[in-house]
């Protein structure tokens, strides 16, 4: 059985070596299980984190902070 071709998501190139491929995240699928997001390693750094999962992770440390002041 063969891997399937990843793409890596900040240039959109094929990443041929197995080694250098680095998975930054996972998108969810409408109607069935999600994917598997890659990038080369040297562009894993420059990946930023999606805006409306930052939002949602502030909200509940910020609940959580406020919760423990009771």
């Amino acid at each position: 059985m063969t891997d399937a071709m990843r793409l890596c998501w900040h240039c959109d190139q094929p990443i041929t070596d197995p080694e250098d491929a680095v998975l930054v995240a996972q998108e969810a699928g409408n109607s069935g299980p999600g994917w598997n997001v890659w990038a080369h390693g040297r562009h894993a750094n420059r990946i930023e984190p999606h805006p409306v999962a930052v939002r949602a992770l502030a909200r509940i440390l910020l609940a959580r902070a406020f919760a423990q002041r009771d």
